[in-house]
């Protein structure tokens, strides 16, 4: 060991003995660590000076006390150890660029204080996160690795998971142990009854608040608590939802994946752009039980009832046969998108293309997937 190194161990020796009598390191200069250096933080670190060409392990312990990093310029550590029974609160962004053991207790951020986070830097890793040890806050990556978000609130990990990105992109998140309809940090609620058509309801036990300026899909996580059985039957109708603020409404943001049960398990998301919704959660589609058939159409090119739609279909590998009423197929689709207007696709009732007369048609909707059929009439007017 050179003496370089054996001076910045003694250093951290030093400060580790002051601690009993001080109640904060207060750092105006240029404090660093150096390679294979340690030092112990016992007390509060108040950072007014150069701490960021870390390269040992910065560690914070407390059996009896909270500790809390604060100050004006943001420390960078390489290696992190948090043991502090009553929590490691973050006053300003503290940054890490290798990795945490999280040994004892949550780090905490100012949840009303959004860009106030604990910020993965250059593909950052961490260990031991549960229950009773996680960032109970926000969180920060900046990485082209897919990162799980170490995440949550009220001893309750709950992680968001981002996938690998072709550039070095930055995301951060929050876990929210909250019903969105009453939210404890934001200026705006979230009302879990405005939504958009396809959408039968919104997860009301839990939220998360996701942050980031390009598109990216994201898988979020649940346990019994999340009540998931509460909104649907089956994980085919489970749904990211997000609050568009834009719409100032909940919009289906898809369901490309999904693992475990009603009681555990993940949804991952279609893409979307993070920056675009407020908050998200969990929702549930309309259902297959659900559809709304719309019998009448008059094609006439007036704007009104043009089509025969059928509210949701789009969302269900489908097949869809329209008959006379003497039983011949007159229109069939595969995957129908409401975009019948009253036009024959099938020979056998005269020249294809041509509009079908004034009358009642009756429809059979097979829904391939969930092995069910629907049958109703249609009454097409000029």
């Amino acid at each position: 060991m050179n003496k370089l190194h054996q001076f910045i161990i003694v250093l951290a020796i030093m400060f580790s003995q002051n601690a009993l009598a001080q109640n904060a390191l207060h750092n105006f200069g240029n404090l660093q660590i150096h390679d294979q250096g340690q030092m112990g933080f016992h007390v509060n670190l108040e950072n007014d000076g150069m701490f960021n060409d870390n390269l040992g392990v910065a560690g914070f312990y407390n059996e009896d006390n909270p500790l809390t990093i604060s100050g004006t310029s943001i420390p960078k550590f390489f290696d992190m150890e948090v043991a502090v029974d009553n929590h490691l609160f973050l006053e300003i962004n503290t940054q890490v660029t290798n990795g945490i053991d999280y040994l004892i207790g949550d780090i905490i951020t100012p949840r009303e204080t959004p860009e106030v986070s604990l910020d993965y830097l250059d593909n950052a890793i961490y260990t031991l996160e549960d229950d009773l040890r996680h960032v109970d806050g926000y969180a920060s990556v900046t990485s082209t690795e897919s990162f799980n978000f170490p995440i949550g609130q009220d001893d309750k990990l709950r992680p968001l998971i981002t996938p690998a990105q072709l550039s070095l992109e930055k995301f951060s998140a929050a876990y929210f142990n909250e019903d969105p309809n009453f939210p404890s940090t934001f200026v705006n609620t979230f009302d879990t009854t405005n939504s958009e058509g396809i959408i039968n309801a919104v997860n009301t036990e839990e939220f998360w608040d996701f942050n980031g300026r390009v598109e990216t899909y994201v898988t979020l996580t649940w346990d019994q608590e999340s009540q998931i059985d509460n909104i649907v039957n089956d994980l085919i109708n489970l749904r990211v939802v997000g609050w568009s603020k834009a719409e100032n409404r909940w919009l289906d943001l898809g369901n490309s994946a999904t693992t475990g049960d009603l009681n555990n398990g993940t949804i991952s998301s279609i893409v979307f752009t993070p920056e675009d919704y407020e908050i998200i959660t969990f929702g549930a589609l309309i259902g297959s039980d659900g559809l709304t058939v719309y019998n009448g159409i008059s094609p006439n090119n007036d704007g009104l009832n043009e089509n025969f739609i059928i509210e949701g279909v789009e969302l269900f590998k489908n097949n869809l046969q329209i008959f006379n009423r003497w039983g011949r197929i007159v229109y069939e689709a595969e995957n129908y998108d409401n975009t019948f207007n009253g036009v024959s696709n099938k020979k056998v009732v005269g020249n294809q293309g041509e509009k079908l007369p004034v009358g009642t048609y009756f429809y059979v909707l097979k829904l391939t997937e969930e092995d069910k059929s629907y049958s109703g009439y249609i009454y097409i007017t000029y």
